[in-house]
């Protein structure tokens, strides 16, 4: 049974339950009988997702901070989310006529602040052509923005350099994908010539008119800006206050299937 409180805006519904439930590790054997329920956690990892507040700031009508902190770790540890993500994806694709997998796909990267930790965060560099300090989130989404994959480095790590990361972690997971689109930031001969040895893709950088003036958004490339406007719904990624970045990931995919339950049920 549910405890008996108050509903919050991040909770999910009955029917994005039934969707979610049995992706979720069920309790390990021999263990301690699990006394907590498991959707009022995930709604507490939800709830610190969308306020964005600290871990013992969670309010006291979820279970205590400790367990849902032990869950999160364990199922990051586990890395379920970015399978959840991903079968999600499929769904959402399916349920608008598309195929279940991307053909085509949109890379990009966004520099974001470190936030105030307790301890020292791993990977943090200075991009020095945004002038910011903290991290860089490196994405690959599908034509209606659906976050295929995400890599989070510390922000001076080149754009080139995280392309790489990002598609070889999608090499298994998407057999129809054979293009990849992306801005000026990632155009070169060697890294077009890399992804088609190495992948046999097609890279193709998507670039301004000379004749465009001010901001002129590109049909081929808005998707993803509107992908990291997705993010700011959640203001524990409005700056990267994680000190692991396995946790920043595991709340970016996290953040998308919010979104895709939403539009499931």
């Amino acid at each position: 049974m549910r405890a008996a409180r108050k509903s919050y805006m991040s909770d999910i519904t009955d029917e994005q339950w039934e969707l979610l439930k049995g992706f979720i590790p069920a309790a390990k054997p021999g263990g301690r009988p699990r006394k907590v329920e498991v959707r009022e956690v995930v709604n507490a990892i939800f709830y610190i997702l969308s306020a964005g507040c600290p871990w013992r700031m969670l309010p006291h009508d979820f279970p205590v901070w400790q367990t849902v902190y032990e869950y999160f770790r364990n199922w990051r540890i586990e890395k379920i989310w970015e399978p959840i993500n991903r079968q999600f994806n499929q769904w959402v694709r399916v349920s608008g006529g598309k195929d279940a997998t991307p053909s085509v796909a949109i890379t990009d990267s966004q520099s974001v602040q470190i936030g105030s930790t307790q301890s020292e965060p791993q990977a943090v560099g200075c991009d020095s052509g945004k002038k910011v300090k903290g991290r860089k989130r490196h994405i690959l989404v599908d034509t209606w923005g659906l976050l295929m994959v995400v890599v989070v480095t510390a922000a001076n790590m080149a754009e080139r350099e995280g392309a790489k990361l990002i598609l070889a972690k999608s090499q298994t997971h998407y057999p129809r994908l054979f293009k990849i689109l992306a801005d000026a930031g990632y155009d070169g001969a060697p890294l077009l010539q890399w992804v088609m040895d190495t992948y046999h893709w097609i890279w193709e950088t998507v670039k301004r008119t000379d004749k465009a003036v001010g901001f002129v958004p590109l049909p081929q490339r808005w998707v993803v800006e509107r992908t990291f406007g997705w993010f700011n719904w959640s203001r524990r990624l409005s700056k990267d206050y994680e000190i692991l970045t396995d946790t920043s990931e595991a709340f970016l995919y996290i953040a998308m299937i919010r979104l895709s339950l939403r539009r499931l049920a």
